[in-house]
């Protein structure tokens, strides 16, 4: 057996044990899903009256980053997850069997892809029942799905690297809220960049939380086109001007272009602060 086909099959045992918790602990998994449908009614309903979008409804265009903040947010059960392991003893158990050193950390990424489908599902689900809906075809609706995921995703392997780091629960819960919140609500997830002051607009347009949720909304339909702007401006309605940055013109290159560079620094990274840490 070669050393991929033996990652991927432990790598698919450790995802399995990781799933098996859902029928042991349903809560968790019901608390992971009331957290996107607290935002989505959140938002809509309390902030939705207080924002307006020329040329697309705020609804439609607001779930495209509940979308971006909800997958980035669950990168962190990856981390809390590998060091909730690490701090009972489970990761040294592991360690005494002979199993790829990589499959404990392919196999926690990978079971949180299914946590993060079933989020994104609920989250479709009640944005539909708030009027968010999808105008473009089926491929593009699919590939806006796909490309969130793969977002999520490749942030799972940064936690993952950081739970090799730093073996603690608490830690990474407070660091990982310190960091993605601030990355989430400076971006076009939630008001347009016009509102940011000049410093924060730029960091925002070159944002991946931006760029993925304007690739969502571009995939959806669910972004003004800069030909609805243009007729809005001619008839004197005051709009907003969509932003030039080519990460926001070009958001889905940009997106996996920060997928790619992410998995290609962060995978050999955590496999081997993985290693590192077996060897203590």
């Amino acid at each position: 057996m070669s050393e991929l086909t033996w990652a991927a099959a432990d790598g698919y045992a450790v995802a399995r044990r990781n799933l098996i918790k859902i029928k042991r602990v349903p809560e968790l998994l019901i608390w992971i899903l009331m957290s996107p449908i607290m935002f989505v009614l959140l938002f809509v309903y309390v902030f939705g009256g207080a924002i307006d979008i020329p040329g697309v409804s705020y609804r439609e265009w607001l779930i495209a980053g509940i979308f971006a903040q909800t997958v980035v947010f669950g990168s962190t059960f990856t981390g809390a997850g590998l060091a909730e392991d690490m701090e009972k003893g489970i990761i040294d158990r592991f360690r005494s069997l002979p199993m790829s050193r990589s499959a404990v950390i392919v196999g926690r990424t990978a079971s949180d892809i299914v946590y993060n489908v079933l989020s994104i599902t609920i989250m479709s689900l009640t944005g539909l029942l708030v009027g968010w809906r999808i105008h473009t075809s089926v491929p593009e609706a699919a590939a806006g799905f796909l490309l969130l995921l793969a977002f999520s995703y490749a942030f799972s392997w940064i936690m993952a690297w950081v739970a090799m780091k730093i073996p603690s629960v608490e830690v990474i819960n407070n660091a990982s809220f310190m960091v993605i919140m601030p990355l989430t609500f400076i971006s076009n997830a939630f008001v347009p960049l016009e509102t940011f002051p000049a410093p924060l607009q730029v960091f925002a347009e070159w944002n991946p939380v931006s760029s993925v949720t304007q690739a969502a909304r571009d995939l959806f339909g669910n972004a003004p086109t800069a030909e609805s702007v243009a007729q809005l401006q001619a008839s004197g309605v005051d709009v907003f001007t969509l932003s030039d940055a080519w990460s926001l013109t070009h958001p889905v290159a940009y997106t996996l272009l920060w997928i790619v560079g992410i998995l290609v620094v962060f995978v050999p990274l955590s496999v081997r602060a993985y290693r590192h840490s077996a060897t203590k």
